[in-house]
């Protein structure tokens, strides 16, 4: 894969993707894929999420996915995938970030359980996240564990701003956004809500990685929202007995009441409450912990699945669809509304969607 056309590759031009060579699929979003790429000058590897102009147009989220560009820009800590460059052509948004090798959560917990402390140490990596984010003034709005990743040595990374929100401390959000069964009651109420949402998803994503199962369910989403409302969940009996400690850390989390809810009560709640207490997280933040589990470096942590599709479903593999590509045609003078607003989405993109290299930005204004 890479640049096949024989033409050479100017490394002193804007970023664009025949910098990069193209290597495999490890995941699939609502409006593109995500695969290793690797700097054809340095060698590094990062990962590329690339977007199609047209679906993000069709179902109205350019909003969206520019905000989430805007605030990768600001963000950069140790348990974040950090943003590294953002290009556009014709047809595609591309978004690098740090590559992480170790796949995501979801992946890892659905197929082995782990002990107290392994979850503890991801738990507490989150928390450094939360609040890091929270700082920055942002909400992240969809913490579960598809969107934790974990490096090759183990430490955890928040990704995915697709739905984050700004907020400020007086105004409250009202719109129901993220996944469902990790909403905090407070969502489901309609009363508004604010950056606490996030402690108690951190909450929802804890009991998952001890029980293997969420800790709210119905049927349909009526029975899923009362049930969290409720915000009593059953703590199953399993074998060896889950600590004391550890529910007390999970069932202060998923505090109905936001004042008393751990994190969201102030981060000193969180680091004081007993089964996080023996944490430096300062040492932590710095990450001088050696992480509990570390991913297999012999085999793929990724859904070979993404991979398979790319090769037997789309039309034409990325490079081929980039190297052909023709610009949008003119807009008519007896254009349609629809065609006239298309026409001004595909503009703001062009216009907001602005090019990033971390190369060129001193680490002050990326902080």
């Amino acid at each position: 894969m890479g640049n096949s056309s024989g033409k050479p590759v100017v490394f002193t031009d804007d970023v664009n993707l025949s910098h990069f060579r193209l290597l495999r699929v490890v995941g699939k979003g609502a409006f593109g894929k995500v695969r290793i790429v690797e700097r054809k000058d340095t060698g590094l590897t990062f990962a590329l999420k690339y977007i199609r102009k047209d679906e993000i147009v069709r179902s109205e989220s350019v909003r969206n996915i520019i905000r989430e560009r805007r605030m990768l820009e600001h963000l950069n800590h140790p348990f974040l995938c950090n943003l590294r460059y953002s290009f556009q052509d014709v047809e595609y948004l591309y978004i690098v970030v740090d590559l992480m090798n170790g796949g995501d959560l979801r992946f890892h917990i659905s197929r082995k359980t782990f002990t107290e402390e392994a979850v503890q140490f991801w738990v507490s990596e989150l928390a450094c996240a939360i609040r890091y984010v929270h700082k920055q003034g942002i909400i992240h709005r969809d913490i579960k564990p598809d969107n934790v990743l974990l490096d090759g040595e183990g430490h955890v990374h928040l990704a995915d701003f697709n739905v984050a929100s700004d907020f400020t401390p007086n105004k409250l959000l009202h719109s129901k956004s993220g996944t469902l069964a990790y909403l905090a009651p407070e969502v489901y109420m309609g009363k508004g809500y604010s950056c606490e949402v996030d402690w108690w998803s951190l909450g929802v994503l804890f009991y998952e990685c001890i029980y293997n199962k969420r800790p709210f369910d119905g049927h349909n989403s009526e029975q899923l929202s009362q049930s969290i409302i409720k915000a009593d969940p059953t703590f199953p009996v399993t074998s060896p007995p889950v600590s004391m400690p550890c529910l007390h850390a999970i069932s202060s989390l998923l505090e109905k009441d936001k004042r008393q809810r751990i994190g969201a009560a102030g981060f000193e709640t969180f680091t004081d409450n007993p089964f996080f207490r023996s944490i430096d997280f300062e040492v932590l933040e710095r990450k001088e912990v050696e992480p509990v589990f570390r991913p297999s470096s012999d085999k793929t942590n990724f859904d070979a699945t993404y991979d398979l599709e790319e090769l037997l479903l789309e039309e034409a593999p990325l490079e081929a669809r980039a190297r052909r590509q023709k610009p949008r045609e003119q807009l008519k003078e007896n254009a349609t509304e629809q065609e006239i607003r298309t026409e001004e989405l595909h503009r703001m993109i062009e216009t907001l969607f602005e090019p990033f290299n971390y190369t060129t930005v001193s680490a002050e204004s990326n902080r």
